[in-house]
């Protein structure tokens, strides 16, 4: 056997044993896709299903409406207190983040990715909830920004460095402002991938239980108003789930399909803008 017969063998023996490993990682999430979509396509087939709000046990035709608003404004609001502060936070840490002090604020960020949710939860409780004696949806949008901020500061951070330094030397040469520069030459560049980081942190807070547990607490009826407790699609999961009654039980699985769904279609999104950003960084 030559030596080029032997190295096409061990090619193939690898990819061979990578397509392998692929399958045994893919396979858990597949029968979790698989279970919930069997689960909840019958509930989520139903028009009423989107339109309704929660019913008494033995009533047919109960929904989820006011969970899904619940849950698009309190993720809005965490996105308006997050994005803005994560995004000039990041381009601070690589335009002027040389020092200690960019040093802990990458150390914080980090630290603050892995701690878990419920913690976050219990501070904003105390914070928000027990002072005020009251659920809210504006205490659960807290919650929700403190775990989309370190994730949001990290991606801007990476997206912003991959921005070519000629760019930044150009904008300096021209007379202008270094924080002009930052803001007007390097930011738009990095677009994609601040973009990308931003609906990455939109879908982590979209799928959290454990803070609104503390904060918003849930209800049963369409609420507009965030200075009172509103409902989530992830409470819905969580408090039909437990009940042995098999219409709440069939709500959860559609809940849970709907915000899988939700979930992949922003995780698509920021796939998409992020291979837009690879695209012109290579033609700058």
């Amino acid at each position: 056997m030559s030596r080029n017969q032997r190295r096409l063998i061990a090619n193939r023996v690898g990819q061979g044993a990578m397509w392998v490993t692929a399958a045994i990682a893919l396979l858990p999430l597949s029968l979790v896709l698989i279970y919930t979509v069997v689960q909840g396509l019958p509930a989520v087939t139903h028009l009423e299903f989107f339109t309704n709000v929660e019913r008494p046990v033995g009533i047919p035709g109960a929904g989820v409406a006011h969970a899904f608003v619940g849950t698009v404004i309190m993720v809005g609001m965490a996105s308006a207190m997050a994005i803005p502060v994560g995004v000039i936070t990041g381009i601070q840490l690589v335009e002027y983040g040389k020092g200690r002090l960019g040093d802990t604020v990458r150390l914080a960020c980090d630290v603050m990715v892995g701690v878990p949710s419920i913690c976050i939860g219990l501070f904003a409780f105390a914070l928000l909830v027990a002072p005020f004696k009251s659920f809210s949806g504006f205490s659960a949008s807290v919650a929700l920004a403190v775990l989309m901020l370190p994730v949001v500061v990290r991606t801007t951070e990476a997206a912003v460095a991959l921005v070519p330094h000629s760019l930044r030397e150009a904008g300096m040469a021209l007379g202008l402002p270094r924080w002009r520069v930052a803001l007007q030459l390097i930011l738009p560049a990095a677009t994609p991938g601040v973009v990308t980081g931003a609906l990455l942190a939109v879908a982590r807070a979209a799928g959290e239980t454990a803070p609104l547990l503390f904060t918003s607490l849930g209800n049963s009826f369409m609420n507009l108003n965030p200075a009172k407790a509103m409902s989530a699609l992830p409470l819905i999961v969580f408090h039909d789930a437990l009940t042995p009654y098999p219409e709440l039980v069939q709500t959860a699985w559609g809940a849970a399909l709907v915000l899988i769904v939700l979930t992949l279609l922003v995780n698509v999104a920021s796939r998409v803008a992020l291979r837009r950003q690879i695209s012109l960084a290579a033609k700058i």
